[in-house]
Parts: structure tokens; sequence; C-alpha cells
């Protein structure tokens, strides 16, 4: 196993023998590099400031997350790159959940009781892959996508055996370009030669991104159905439910993950959040309480879960429940950016209610305060705080809070939504008055982050547009600016590692938020260029080394 010396690798435990076991059987293997983890919450904090090549994981890890869910966290927060592998150590009664998440994140399971020659031949296989799979992610890290596109058709004629995670790889960069017919047909053609869930879910990712929802929704309830425990299935069919306006169905469907996947913090909360929609408060409080508690053995607590707690228990009656609920907030929170916002609101809502309306709209006048920063408050609280500034009387803001909303509504779904709420209350002009403020301010910041650039003023077009990407982090034509100014900046004043980095997750933002656009082949463009033109060598996205980290001034 000499090809596996030198790696890395984090043993997720709670068992203290266990964790000796799997070090001697690494070790044994030529892995030395090693570190440990007891639970969840402690494997998150070594994940976010080192990369591992490789994670062992127990399904089982006691009270709070199991390790499915572990790895939904690691996955939808980004913490985990590709090129790292997870592999799941189960016993025999979890396997057909471990089976689930195998199809779509994991890169192997080992069933207890297991040997050293058995786990050892798992990683080396798995290891394997990911090492066919580095030169790809490398051009993904260099915005090379075409280029990784090409040499994934290479390697499936060269490396046959992993010819469906090449042709899976394929389709992903070709969703990421917008190519999306291009990506429903290399779906379809592995789900043909073989019955793929992961292909099947893709087939009808790609259907949903082209409008074609009717039919999207169609092949994910015939898939979940065949696959009860395959959840990003259920995520995206409720997904699909919402985008046609089918409410009630989304629930139900989110129901129905969150029985087989109790702890899934995401999940969870989307549940909530639908359920407020339908009007449905029992179901909406019973999950927040869920939230709230489980979210004590998660990194990711998040301050508006107590304020739909709040609203919930005031709707129910429930008082006794609210004035905890809130101190718990300013307490256990009081480093988060987004808290003062949250209790503020949580405490207009609760004066309100006890008819104290001077007190609320004091409150009310301190969370619109807070959301002039970008703070990270979602769209679901910000409407709730304007449909409580209408309700007491606060026009100007209501308009300012729903004008960051309108401004940062990626979808025709979210924008609907949003103006409904004025609609909803007879206000058809403060419907308007928004939607020509929103997109005046767009307008603005962008011509002024223009202006900037064409000054000269590098820096300062990319922090005003950067803090105007904080702002309205779901406005396609905000962030694609955003890239242009950082990319401007690198090109003009020389290569900036930091810069570098923001300029890859600004493309690929923009590439998620409006995947047909035809100018994303520019951003691309420029970024390769700029790597060429300071002949930067990079590895997994890390830069080595600059071999010229400034244009050279001409020699007199």
């Amino acid at each position: 196993m000499q090809e596996l010396a030198g790696l890395t690798a984090l043993i997720i435990e709670p068992h203290a023998g266990m964790r000796a076991s799997i070090h001697n059987m690494l070790s044994l293997g030529g892995i030395s590099k090693i570190e440990y983890a007891a639970g969840s919450g402690s494997a998150i904090r070594p994940l976010k400031h080192k990369q591992f090549d490789l994670v062992i994981c127990e399904y089982d890890l006691g009270e709070g997350q199991d390790g499915q869910q572990l790895l939904e966290d690691l996955r939808h927060h980004k913490i985990m790159p590709p090129s790292t592998v997870f592999i799941m150590v189960t016993a025999e009664r979890n396997h057909e959940k471990v089976i689930s998440a195998a199809e779509l994140a994991l890169n192997d399971y080992v069933l207890k009781p297991f040997t050293a020659e058995t786990l050892m031949e798992r990683i080396a296989r798995a290891i394997d892959k990911r090492n066919a799979l580095s030169p790809i992610y490398l051009l993904i890290e260099q915005g090379n996508l075409s280029d990784a596109i090409n040499a994934c058709v290479q390697a499936e004629r060269t490396q046959p055996r992993y010819q469906a995670e090449f042709m899976r790889l394929r389709a992903e960069l070709h969703m990421t370009l917008g190519e999306l017919p291009e990506a429903e047909a290399i779906y379809a053609e592995i789900f043909a030669k073989r019955s793929i869930a992961w292909a099947r879910l893709g087939l009808a990712t790609s259907l949903f991104m082209q409008d074609r929802l009717e039919e999207a929704e169609e092949m994910l309830s015939s898939l979940v159905s065949e696959k009860k425990q395959f959840l990003e299935a259920y995520d995206w069919l409720a997904k699909t439910q919402e985008a046609r306006g089918l409410m009630p169905q989304a629930q139900a469907t989110l129901e129905h993950a969150v029985t087989r996947s109790p702890h899934a913090l995401q999940r969870l909360r989307k549940l909530g959040n639908v359920a407020l929609e339908t009007g449905d408060v029992d179901t909406a409080h019973k999950v927040f309480q869920q939230v709230i508690n489980k979210a004590k053995f998660s990194e990711f607590r998040e301050p508006e879960d107590h304020v739909h707690l709040v609203r919930t228990s005031l709707a129910k009656g429930e008082l006794q429940l609210v004035s905890p609920i809130i101190r718990d907030l300013a307490k256990s929170l009081s480093n988060v950016k987004k808290t003062p916002a949250c209790r503020a609101l949580a405490t207009a809502m609760l004066h309100k209610h006890n008819g104290d309306e001077e007190q609320a709209v004091e409150e009310l006048e301190a969370a619109v305060l807070a959301c002039k920063e970008a703070i990270g408050l979602s769209n679901d609280t910000k409407l709730a705080l304007a449909q409580n500034c209408l309700a007491s009387g606060l026009e100007q803001g209501a308009v300012e809070v729903m004008t960051s909303v309108v401004g940062n509504a990626s979808t025709n779904v979210a924008m609907t939504r949003a103006m409904r709420l004025f609609r909803e209350a007879g206000r058809e002009d403060l419907a308007k008055r928004v939607a020509r403020e929103s997109k005046s301010q767009v307008v603005d910041l962008v011509s002024a982050g223009a202006e900037k650039a064409r000054l000269g003023d590098y820096h300062g077009a990319v922090a005003l547009m950067s803090e105007a990407a904080e702002k309205l982090p779901d406005n396609p034509q905000v962030v694609f600016n955003a890239a242009v100014a950082v990319l401007k900046c690198l090109d003009s004043l020389g290569w900036d590692g930091q810069l570098g980095e923001q300029a890859r997750t600004f493309i690929a933002n923009a590439r998620r938020l409006d995947p047909r656009n035809p100018r994303l082949s520019l951003l691309a463009s420029m970024y390769r260029d700029i790597l060429k033109k300071y002949a930067m060598e990079r590895v997994y996205g890390v830069p080595i080394k600059a071999l010229n980290t400034a244009p050279q001034a001409e020699k007199q």
C-alpha cells in the first residue's frame, strides 16, 4: 500500500476502542497522518480548517446527527471538497440507509465487522478513482470547464472502468455552463445503460432547469416511490412542486423525507418554511421546535429559527414559550451578525400581540435599521419583517426591506411571492414603488462599479461590487458584475491569491444563478487568460507560486 503513504485522514468515531482499531488498520496500510473526532460537532471544526484526503465516519454517532446527516451538512455548506474520499462505517441494521447515501455522496461504505485488508482495499479503490478524476477537478478549479468536458470524453475511452463517473461529471459541467440539452442527453444515456438513481435524478434536474416542470415532477415522483431512502430526490421533487405553486404537495413530500431522515436541519427548515407558506401553523410550530433542539448538536445554528418559533407560538397562543425563546436567541447566538435583527423582530411580534404598539414599532425600526447592513437575513424572514411593518403602519420600513428582497429575488417565483405581500394588503402603489426602486438600486450599483473601474480605481470597484454581492447574493446581474470587477483588478494590478479565489467564487455563483447567460463564457475566458498571464501553477485550486506576480514595468 505504498501509494497510500502520505495521505491525511480523519476518523469520526464516538468509541475510543474503535478509533484505535481503525487507526491501527490505517497505519498498517502506510497512512500515518491521522486525526480524530468523536462526533459531528467536533468533526466539522477540523474539516473547516484543513483538507483531508480521507474521512472515515461511523454512521451511528450517538446523540445528535448521524453520519449521513453530517455528510449532508458538509456537502450543503461546501466544507469538504470533491477530492476528499468519504467512507462510511456501519452496522448491518443501517445498511439500507447507507446504501441510499452511497447513491449520491459517498465514495464507499464498509459493513461491520471488517478486517484491515477489507478497509484498505476499499480505501485504495476510492483513492484510485479520486486520482483518475483529479485532472478534471484541476481544470474545473482553473475555470477551464470546456477543457474539462473534453478531458472527460477522452477519459471515458482511456479509463472505461470509471466511464459512468466521467459521464456524470461531464453532465454536471454542461449543467454548470447552462448547456441543458447536452446534460439531459448524457443522463438519459447513462440511465438507459444502467438504472442508476443519480442518473435519473440528474435527468430530472436538467428538465427542471429547462422549465419542463411537469416532466421533472413525474420523473421525481417515480424515483422517490422506487428509492424511498434517496433523500435528495425528495428535495428536488418538493422544489419542483413549489415552482409549480403546489405548496401542499411540496409540504407532503418534505414530510416524507423528514420521516426518513429526521436530523437533517436544512430539510427541516425548508419544511417549516413551506408549512408557514401553506398556513399549517401546527406543523411549522412542531418542526421549528425540532430544528432548535437538534441544532444544539450542529455547528450551523440559525437565529431565524427562533423568529419562526416565536411566530408560531404566538399564533397557537403558547405565550409562555415566547420570552424564553427570545432570551435563548439573544444569549446563545449573540456572536451571529443577524441576531440583533432577529431578536428585534421576535420582540416586536410579542409586543404587537400584547397590544403594546409603541414598543412594537420601536423594535421594528431597529430590525429595519439592522437590515441595511449585509447580515445575511433570508428573504423569508425579511418578508415577515415587511409584513409586520405594514401591520404597524411603517410603510417606509416595509418598502426598504422589500426593495432588498425583490432586488435579491433570483427567480420569478420569488419575485411574485414578494410582490404578493403588498397586493394582498391592498397596496398596489407600494408594489410598483418597490419594483421601480429595486431595479434602480441594481442599475446604480452596477454603474457605480463600472465607473470606478473606468477611472482606474480597480480596488474601489471590487470593494463596491463585493459589498453589493454580499447584500444581494442571489441577484445574477450583481454577482456577474462583481466577478467582472475582480477580474479587471487582477488583470490590471497583478495576481493576488485572495482576489483570485474571490473571482472563482463569483464566477461559480454567477453560473449557479443564471446558467443560460451567454456571457458566462466571457468570465471563464478572462479568468483563464489571467492565470496564463501571470503563469500561475495550481493544484486543486490552491496557488503554489506565481512566476510573475505583477505586470513588469517597461524598461526605460
